[in-house]
Formats: C-alpha cells, structure tokens, sequence
C-alpha cells in the first residue's frame, strides 16, 4: 500500500508540473485596449418605438389583390405608416397603439377592382390587430328588393334543412328501435369534423378522401358507443329516464373531451376556402354549398330508399313498429339496433363535415354539434319522432323557418325561431306531422 500511494503521488505532481510548464510556454498576451461597443442600430425615423404590427390580406372574390398600396392616418389626418401588399394581397405595417384608419389608394387597385370605402379601428399592444377591406359594391338589405332576399333566404334555408337532416335521421332511427332520446348525439357530430379535419390538416390528406375515412370513423365509434355503453344498459333492463340522464352526461363529457384534445378554437380546412358566388338570377351561392345541396339530397334519397326497398330497412321499420313483435317473427333486434348506431354514427360525421363548410366557413368548433342539437331536436320533433320521413320533413321546414326569420331579427339570433317551434309543436301536436301509431320510415 505504501508503494502504491507513493507512485500516485509521483504521477500527481508530474502531470501538475507538466500543466504548469505548458501554461508558462504560451505566448504573453498584448496588452489591449478595451473595445468601444458600437452603438445599437436605431429603429428607422418612421417607425416609432412603441410600433404594433397591423396586418391583413386583399382578397376580392377569392382572388389576391396585389400591390395595392394600404395607407393608416391618425386622427390628425396625418399618414402614420404605408405600406404595398404582396404577390398573395398580404401586407403588415407598424404603427403606435391608437385610433386609426386605414385605407387603400385606389389608384394603386387592378382595373374593376372597388374597395367599399375606409376601416376604423382602435389599435391596442399585445393582441392580434388585424384590418379585413371589402371590395366590390356595397350592396345592403334596403337596397335589396323583399322577393329578392326571401328567394336567397329560402335557397339557404333549404340547404341548412338538408344539412339538419343528415344529422338528425340518425337520432330519429335510434329513438324509433330503441326508445333512446340521445342528447350526446351532438358530439358524434362534432367528432366526425374533428376527425375529418386531423386527416386534412394534420395528415395532409385532401378533404374529400379525409371526409369518407371521416364517416367510416364515425360509424365505428357508433358501433363501440353502442357495445360499450348502450348494449348493457339494455340488458339490465335500464329505463328510457335514466337512459336519457346518462346521455346527458356522455354528451357534456364528450363535449369538453373534444375541447381538451382539440383546441377551443375555429380551425379551419385545408381546402375549399375563400369561395366565389355565382350569381345567378335573384340569388348568389358558392361551390361548396352547390355540393352540399347535392351530397345531402344524394343521401337522404338513399337513406329513405334503403328504408323501402331493402330488407334490412324493412327490419328496421318493423323493430321500430312493434320491437316484440319483430323479435318474434325472427328478426335479429340487436343486429339491427347496431346497424342503427353505425349508420347514425356515419351520418352524423357526414353533417358534421357539411356543417362546418356551409355554415361556419370552413372551420370546426369544438362545440358545433352542441349548437346544432337543438335544431335537430325541433326538427324531428316536427315531424314526428322515430320516423325517418318525418325527421326530413321537419328540419327542413326548421332550416327554412331558422334563415326567413334573418329577415325580421338580428342572424345571431336566428336558433332562437327553432326553439320557438319546438315549444309550439308541443303544445299543438305533441306527435308531429307525420308521427302516428302507424308510422312510416
């Protein structure tokens, strides 16, 4: 040991003085003079210290407004900052926190392109100041002839009718074979958006193949729901009350489960923004809404189709009529039941889709199918719950009803004319129109 301690202490001190003889082999350094630190670049004169960034894009039917030159003038009329917009009509300038406004020199805008006057607004530090121009004629409702905006309105209407309709067949059919009031049905529309924008979005797939593995998604989660909550419940021989109590609560979970998993934002597609209406005639309507129209007419026909002429739609017709009675003839109610919630499941993804493209610009919230839940409610209560030819009658007369009330009151508050049906038709014909002891669809 002795030895041993001996030779690590040699090696110690030799690998010191080795260190300190290299430390001392290097070069002295120069005495220096202490730098002078350069003076920081100033901001430019016309761009002020306590400068907030103002952005927006020139967009005229679609189209990008290049190089229009964007002007802000203070209250004193004095211009505070310019600036050109890009090649995609975007264009940012900076000013201080104040009141504003902002316009565009038409003399810098394409030829027939109008810009309907200037913006005012109050710009303020540490939020998103953005300033959107419109182009074009202004054209407001006191200009617009009455007979003109009831054939637009029922136009809309009629699309928004179908659209509830989608939505809500599949809340009749489950009511008709089970008894289930589903108020979480909301949310399987809200799932099949979500789901359909993750694939466009955040899988970069175009939104028509995202929209079918959207709905083939929702119909599978219509089959889980249904194993995985419902079934059992069945089997205990749960009452319809406490059934609906249950829904109740699946839907608020749900609701806020999309929130947390999703965002509490409006996100929008990928595609099939920024449409152009055609005019055609008293009324005006985009691409989109064109093929929302068609789609939901396509799907109804072969909803009510499929209940007439199949045998699976005439066993579902006959367990909604009389669910003993079907058993004992040797039909298979579970098997139905089940084919029921993966079709009410995919036809809700479906809605969700057509919904956030027709009504709510192209973006999906996260508290969309709660919204639209009321609607569907009034809708197939009109009709007649548990039939399928009712609950299309109904939300289409509700979405005709919702868009001619614009008409009279504020567009905000339009959902308030369904809830007005509804208590209506309760009180007058708490069955519906079509809803009897002989039901058909």
């Amino acid at each position: 040991m002795p030895v041993r301690v001996a030779t690590l202490l040699i090696l110690l001190f030799f690998s010191v003085l080795g260190l300190a003889g290299t430390a001392f082999a290097q070069d002295p350094v120069e005495p220096t003079t202490p730098a002078v630190e350069a003076p920081a670049e100033s901001a430019p004169a016309d761009v002020p210290a306590d400068a907030v960034p103002v952005s927006g894009r020139l967009m005229n039917s679609g189209t990008p407004v290049p190089d229009a030159t964007v002007t802000a003038t203070d209250g004193s009329g004095t211009v505070a900052a310019e600036t050109t917009s890009d090649a995609d009509g975007r264009w940012q300038l900076q000013v201080s926190p104040g009141s504003y406004t902002f316009g565009i020199d038409e003399s810098s805008l394409p030829d027939g392109t109008s810009v309907q006057g200037t913006v005012d607004r109050d710009i303020v530090a540490g939020r998103s100041n953005t300033v959107i121009f419109s182009f074009g004629e202004a054209r407001t409702s006191i200009g617009t002839p009455l007979w003109e905006r009831f054939v637009r309105t029922t136009i809309d209407g009629l699309r928004f009718g179908l659209i509830i309709a989608i939505t809500a067949v599949g809340v009749s059919l489950i009511f008709g074979t089970t008894g289930l009031t589903n108020f979480s049905h909301g949310e399987m529309v809200t799932f099949g958006a979500v789901i359909a924008w993750m694939f466009n979005v955040k899988m970069g797939l175009h939104l028509i193949p995202a929209s079918i593995l959207a709905i083939i998604v929702g119909g599978a989660f219509g089959w889980a729901y249904n194993a995985g909550v419902w079934r059992p419940l069945r089997k205990r021989r749960t009452g319809l009350i406490a059934q609906l109590v249950v829904s109740i609560g699946l839907g608020i979970s749900l609701r806020y489960l999309i929130l947390i998993f999703y965002s509490d934002r409006s996100n929008p597609f990928n595609d099939y923004q920024g449409q152009v209406e055609h005019d055609w005639g008293p009324f005006s309507i985009t691409n989109v809404n064109i093929a929302c129209i068609v789609i939901s007419t396509i799907v109804l026909i072969a909803v009510a189709l499929m209940l007439q002429k199949t045998r699976i739609g005439k066993a579902m017709r006959a367990v909604a009529d009389n669910r003993d009675l079907a058993a004992s003839s040797g039909i298979n109610v579970e098997r139905i039941v089940t084919f029921v919630w993966v079709l009410g499941g995919a036809l809700a993804a479906l809605g969700g889709v057509l919904f956030a493209l027709s009504e709510l610009g192209g973006r999906v919230q996260w508290e969309m199918g709660f919204k639209l839940l009321l609607l569907m409610f009034a809708g197939i209560t009109l009709g007649g719950l548990g039939t399928a030819y009712g609950a299309l009658l109904g939300c289409i007369i509700v979405g005709l009803f919702v868009q001619w009330s614009t008409m009279l009151i504020d567009p905000d508050l339009k959902y308030v004319s369904a809830l007005l049906i509804l208590i209506i038709i309760l009180i007058v014909r708490p069955q519906g129109i079509l809803g009897s002891r002989q039901r058909i669809g």
